[in-house]
């Protein structure tokens, strides 16, 4: 009797095919989910070294007023959309209008003035937590008038910014 030849492939070749797809895909996974946290933390710092910039810019373009009352007035204030941007008080246009909205790349932003003496701000304080604990990032970060970024690692999985009595507490650790 002649056999024919089979052609295509057996039930137990795909499976086995797709097994091993789904193994390389387990283990790179979670590598792709940190790569995303790592970079979004490194986007969360470099946005307060823009925050920090801005706010010494701020200061000196309105020395009466000292530092901005809050992160909207850094950039485009609560503008429209394609409103042009004219610098004031409440509206610098020195951060860019998604930062100044609070949110960027997986974080959020909070930046406040403090300690005003006769209406002008002396002091100022940003923090950035991660929009969703493990999957946009871990590590809480903050800044103020020093202007040195420090970090938590946030083992309280807490998704608020840090406020600025928090950052100088000592639980915050200066990036290196």
């Amino acid at each position: 009797m002649k056999q024919k030849k089979q052609k295509g492939f057996s039930l137990i070749e795909l499976l086995i095919v797709v097994a091993i797809i789904l193994i390389i895909a387990s283990m790179a996974i979670p590598r792709v989910l940190q790569a995303r946290i790592t970079a979004n933390e490194a986007s969360a710092v470099a946005s307060l070294r823009a925050i920090n910039l801005a706010e010494i810019s701020y200061q000196t373009s309105y020395p009466a007023k000292g530092f901005a009352d809050n992160l909207s007035s850094l950039g485009n204030g609560n503008l429209g959309p394609g409103t042009p941007c004219v610098p004031n008080q409440t509206n610098a246009c020195l951060l860019d209008s998604t930062l100044s909205k609070g949110a960027k790349a997986g974080y959020q932003f909070e930046a406040a003035g403090g300690n005003p003496v006769s209406g002008t701000n002396m002091t100022y304080g940003a923090g950035a937590a991660p929009l969703t604990y493990n999957r946009s990032g871990v590590r809480l970060f903050c800044t103020t008038e020093d202007q040195e970024i420090r970090f938590d690692p946030n083992l309280g999985a807490s998704t608020t910014p840090p406020s600025p009595t928090n950052c100088t507490s000592g639980t915050f650790t200066p990036l290196q």
